[in-house]
């Protein structure tokens, strides 16, 4: 069992998760999340599929676990990365269906292995012996459920550092909701602002709705990003932002967004990695990567917006 005492010793602030197991109520939380997937809704496509009978919605996932790989990662966020690396676990499909996806292999070819929650519990256990700093769980959405019930064991064998939900933004709120006290850090994407991007490149034309929703109620159950005297992520919200060429993203109104409706302290990854992948190549104002006046129209709109943490200007 995990002990308050090490973490005292540690001088670690104890993960919310621990708090929700000791008052009984993550068992309530699994059984919650577990139903869902009688006919998931799991994600805003609301497929209504009965996972539990091996049938496979929109994500193409079923009711087993399934995982790519399992590693220190330190090419997160330094937040994340800290000295020893992000914990990080790359969950296998997705709940979008992004034609530009950096990881197309994982998230659209499906490559993964299938894990008992006993195993995906020792991968946490694991991380946690190697030194990281967090648990960060790759495209987690469409295996909340066993992922929480996942959690409970590893609770029961000591593990006591933070939880990261690291989405594609594309969430629904009640799932959310129910992950209130046991996320740490949420750290989704806000992939567009316009409904026309989202439709072509993601197949979600209520992405920004949605995600707006999503977010927000990330924003209340966490807040602003909050770190360690080692500059470690310990809770709170940290958005990613992928500043795509041609403008597409819509970047101005998702700075807008954060600045007036979450926080101008909030913490924002604007990114300028992106590259054409998956088909990506079929539209050509996909089919480059972004220039640097693109990426400095960006940082401009970010600053002006009154936004200043997570990116350099």
């Amino acid at each position: 069992m995990y002990s308050y005492f090490l973490l005292y010793e540690l001088r670690m602030p104890a993960p919310v998760y621990l708090e929700t197991y000791e008052r009984g109520e993550l068992e309530e939380r699994i059984e919650q999340l577990m139903d869902i997937l009688n006919e998931c809704t799991l994600c805003p496509r609301a497929c209504r599929v009965n996972r539990t009978r091996g049938e496979t919605g929109y994500c193409n996932s079923g009711k087993d676990l399934i995982v790519s790989s399992a590693q220190p990662h330190y090419g997160e966020e330094d937040v994340l990365v800290g000295t020893y690396g992000s914990g990080t676990i790359f969950l296998t499909n997705c709940n979008l269906g992004c034609i530009f996806c950096q990881n197309y292999d994982i998230s659209h070819l499906g490559y993964g292995q299938r894990v008992t929650g006993e195993e995906f519990a020792r991968s946490m256990l694991s991380l946690q012996r190697r030194g990281c700093h967090n648990i960060n769980l790759v495209t987690p959405t469409h295996f909340t459920p066993q992922i929480v019930k996942a959690l409970k064991i590893a609770i029961e064998y000591g593990l006591h550092i933070p939880l990261v939900y690291n989405c594609g933004g594309y969430e629904s709120k009640r799932t959310i909701e129910l992950l209130d006290g046991i996320v740490d850090i949420y750290m989704p994407d806000i992939k567009y602002s316009d409904e026309a991007s989202a439709r072509k490149y993601s197949n979600a034309p209520d992405y920004f709705d949605v995600c707006k929703e999503a977010v927000k109620e990330m924003h209340r159950q966490v807040g602003d990003l909050t770190v360690d005297a080692q500059g470690v992520a310990v809770r709170g919200l940290l958005i990613r932002h992928l500043v795509l060429p041609n403008h597409v993203a819509g970047s101005a109104e998702v700075f807008k967004f954060i600045a007036t409706e979450l926080s101008k302290e909030s913490y924002v990854n604007i990114m300028l990695q992106y590259r054409p992948m998956y088909r990506a190549y079929e539209y050509k104002e996909l089919n480059r990567r972004i220039t640097v006046s693109e990426y400095q129209e960006a940082l401009d709109s970010a600053k002006d917006w009154g936004l200043h943490r997570g990116f350099e200007y």
